[in-house]
């Protein structure tokens, strides 16, 4: 079962509620999405613990080959200081 564009953002926002998150469906298909989270928890973090932290919130939903997603991107970033 495919998973919306809009879940995945809620699974990060419940992570990161002051998060900006960009979801973007690649293939059309609801199965291999892009994600840019920008976060003020990333600052000081390197890109694996940054990506390592918002891959752990959506762990529930890419466990094995019965989770709803399958595919995705992640760009992760603290915010730039002019922000």
């Amino acid at each position: 079962m495919a998973i919306s564009p809009q879940e995945i953002e809620d699974l990060i926002r419940a992570a990161f509620p002051d998060a900006r998150i960009t979801i973007t469906d690649l293939a059309g298909d609801g199965n291999h999405y892009a994600a840019e989270v920008v976060d003020e928890s990333f600052r000081n973090q390197n890109r694996v613990q940054q990506q390592r932290a918002v891959y752990a919130a959506l762990k529930s939903q890419m466990e094995g080959s019965s989770g709803a997603l399958h595919a995705l991107a992640l760009t992760t970033k603290a915010p730039e200081e002019q922000e």
